[in-house]
């Protein structure tokens, strides 16, 4: 069995391996491995190409900007996504816009270790996919398996575009596969995560776990919910959207993210915009509730979204 943490290590450890060009920069990446260990025994294998970084986000993405414009292909790992607002210029300013401003590629990969734990609180559990997914020049991924974790890291290293990769801290150790696979979906594409014929539950990251568990809740009272990973939130894969939406008539988007703005509002208002005569019911959106993450375990498990509370929205919008 092969863990989403390890997919993700071993990814670089095959994304180092083939390609010269590839190196990790980021706090204690080195010989301590990462906060993680996402880095674990890299340092070790691959010398002089894991290179650990002073606590500056901003200039860590900085330079693996500068990098990047010289052929380099770097992986940056921030301990915490929450931390990558501080680097938050180079990237939607300085990466994001570099390929548009000077037709010179940008090929770097943000690590951003993602989403809430019990306990973390409110500097280390944030969820910031909407974010860097507003700004033209950025691709934003989102792994909910660790299948994905795996092959759409090396894809991320192979984009020319920078890539900002949403890895959840919640699935490192509680995802697990059989074996790492061999073949991929495409980038931009989403996933049926399961079919369905009475709801679309479109979602991604995490939340597509707690998708899958309230799906099955419902499916005991003879509900069939079709659950759609996005896996990708830029781009979206809105034509899988609109197809699933068209075989339920009904559409419920998930995220961990908090309310206002964001993945879920983007996926309602494509679907009211451009597949408005498919829906029987109005659409709805469930996300974590409008405050800062709560440290305390109790309070952080009906922050956000889980199978129970995914379950009670579904059934409302079942009725209506």
């Amino acid at each position: 069995m092969i863990t989403y943490l390890e997919a993700i290590r071993e990814a670089q450890a095959r994304a180092l391996r083939d390609d010269p060009r590839v190196y990790i920069y980021g706090q204690d990446v080195g010989q301590f491995g990462g906060a993680f260990k996402a880095t674990k025994n890299l340092a070790e294998e691959f010398p002089g190409r894991v290179l650990d970084a002073p606590i500056s986000e901003d200039a860590i993405i900085g330079s693996a900007v500068g990098a990047a414009l010289e052929g380099m292909r770097p992986i940056v790992e921030m301990q915490f996504a929450d931390f990558s607002t501080v680097g938050l210029n180079q990237i939607v300013n300085h990466a994001a816009t570099m390929f548009w401003r000077t037709q010179t590629p940008c090929p770097i990969t943000v690590r951003l270790p993602s989403g809430g734990t019990a306990g973390a609180g409110p500097f280390h559990s944030q969820s910031m996919e909407a974010l860097y997914a507003h700004y033209p020049g950025t691709v934003v991924m989102t792994p909910a398996t660790v299948e994905d974790a795996y092959s759409m890291l090396l894809d991320a290293v192979a984009i020319d575009d920078p890539v900002i990769f949403c890895e959840h801290k919640y699935l490192y150790y509680h995802l697990k596969a059989e074996a790492l696979p061999s073949e991929a979906m495409p980038v931009g594409k989403a996933r049926l995560a399961r079919p369905g014929r009475d709801l679309s539950i479109v979602t991604y990251s995490a939340m597509v776990h707690e998708a899958l568990a309230a799906a099955a809740e419902l499916s005991a009272e003879g509900w069939e919910v079709e659950v759609v990973d996005l896996r990708t939130v830029k781009p979206l894969d809105t034509d899988t959207i609109l197809a699933s939406v068209a075989r339920t008539g009904r559409l419920l988007a998930v995220g961990e993210a908090f309310p206002w703005g964001g993945v879920t509002a983007e996926v309602v208002a494509r679907v009211a915009s451009e597949g408005f005569d498919l829906l029987d019911a109005p659409p709805r959106r469930l996300n974590s509730k409008d405050t800062p993450v709560p440290y305390h375990p109790n309070l952080w498990g009906t922050h956000r979204p889980t199978a129970r509370t995914i379950a009670s929205e579904a059934r409302q919008l079942l009725r209506v």
